[in-house]
């Protein structure tokens, strides 16, 4: 008897050794294990960028980009910085620029209208053109007249083309060279004291409403740096060589638009 109950003591031990086995065994499969792949990768940080107005850091995902340029807000994207530049803009730098003289912040915006080939500001390059001229990268094979105008070097702050696009080529700060041989209200050499921004047009066609919109809306932030700016067109500064621009710029609209006081409109709302 005594055999039998050291027999049947031996076999629960067995099985209770074999249950406890196959409880680990259980834990072991039930326990996630760490994925080498994952443990194996280094997680990069995320980029950081520089707000090109107020250069601030920040994560190149929260940054609002225009033109490989980063800006941390749509205000400063819109705002003309310290520099003199428009974030909003599309900057294509000229070298055709000069320092202002010591102590000269621009106190008058220059209305011109281009047009390269002359009058041919339909044509959907046109707009290059006027980019590439500035730039002194115009190709005199190109077109007849281009070749006439080969050697020479100009520029403007700005330029609004056909459709509404924004370019600016130098900064505000410093002198585009847009005016030429010109006097306003007895003041000599224009480009000193101006700013100039050439709309892409002719004297024998409307004015695009994109153009005027464009324009009001760039006014309104070069006076939000310069208050007291004044507004001339090409040919009142310079009566004897220049007639933009011209006759179909509405003058009237472009007031109302920005709500220029009337002083600061030395030539009047009369279109000429």
């Amino acid at each position: 008897m005594f055999k039998w109950l050291l027999l049947f003591a031996g076999a629960y031990l067995f099985y209770l050794w074999i249950k406890g086995k196959k409880q680990i065994k259980s834990k072991e499969a039930s326990t996630p294990k760490p994925n080498s792949d994952k443990a194996s990768k280094v997680v990069e940080p995320e980029a950081m960028v520089l707000c090109q107005h107020c250069k601030v850091h920040l994560p190149k995902s929260e940054a609002i980009m225009h033109e490989q340029r980063f800006y941390c807000c749509p205000e400063h994207l819109d705002t003309l910085d310290e520099r003199g530049w428009i974030g909003s803009a599309n900057w294509r730098l000229s070298p055709n620029q000069d320092v202002r003289p010591e102590n000269i912040s621009p106190d008058l915006v220059v209305i011109h209208h281009i047009s390269l080939p002359p009058g041919e500001f339909k044509n959907k390059s046109a707009s290059q053109y006027i980019i590439d001229f500035f730039q002194n990268k115009l190709d005199s094979n190109a077109h007849p007249y281009f070749a006439e105008i080969a050697g020479q070097k100009v520029s403007s702050h700005f330029l609004v083309t056909r459709s509404g696009e924004l370019i600016q080529f130098v900064s505000t700060q410093n002198k585009a060279w847009h005016a030429g041989l010109s006097s306003f209200m007895g003041r000599e050499k224009c480009n000193d004291f101006s700013i100039g921004i050439e709309l892409e047009g002719d004297g024998e066609s409307m004015f695009e409403e994109a153009q005027y919109k464009t324009l009001a809306t760039l006014i309104k932030k070069l006076r939000s740096c310069h208050p007291n700016l004044q507004f001339a067109g090409h040919s009142d500064i310079a009566p004897d060589r220049k007639t933009d621009p011209g006759k179909y710029f509405d003058w009237k609209k472009f007031q109302k638009e920005t709500d220029i006081s009337l002083e600061n409109l030395p030539y009047g709302l009369t279109s000429r």
